[in-house]
């Protein structure tokens, strides 16, 4: 690894290097998690990571014949069910979010293409509705210096 990868100790110390500074900022793979949904997955994630800690000391109490076993298995029930509802509620709370704000209105080519069809219909459906009208256009009016709006 050369000195201007930012490999070893002096990597980038020497006089006058211009190499990589210390702070790289790197793409993102994934876009960043909603907080709502981040929330409820730490909330998930610390519930399981205290009823999977009591299971295994209930575990070790059962082996070695102590009265705390009953309690702490029961305990390690209890903790079962709510871990279940935390994992299910970062489920249902990232559907909620995807059905709320998930959703990015892109036409397709295809509505692109008629709505410049419908444009295209309704200009062509002015000018005539003007050219019909007999419209008399002003050759001293404030416009008529532009060249647009001049006589035909």
């Amino acid at each position: 690894m050369s000195s201007d990868e930012g490999g070893g100790v002096g990597a980038g110390l020497g006089a006058g290097s211009a190499g990589r500074g210390l702070w790289v900022e790197e793409p993102v793979r994934r876009r960043r998690m909603p907080d709502s949904v981040r929330t409820s997955a730490v909330r998930a994630v610390l519930i399981v990571a205290v009823t999977l800690t009591q299971a295994t000391i209930t575990f070790f109490l059962t082996l070695t014949g102590s009265w705390l076993a009953l309690p702490m298995g029961l305990g390690a029930i209890a903790g079962t069910i709510v871990a279940t509802w935390g994992v299910l509620d970062v489920w249902i709370t990232r559907q909620t979010w995807n059905q709320r704000y998930g959703v990015l209105s892109e036409p397709s080519s295809t509505a692109r293409s008629r709505r410049k069809e419908a444009r295209r219909a309704a200009r062509a459906a002015r000018a005539a509705r003007e050219a019909s009208a007999g419209r008399i256009p002003r050759e001293d009016g404030p416009l008529a210096a532009s060249g647009r709006y001049s006589a035909r």
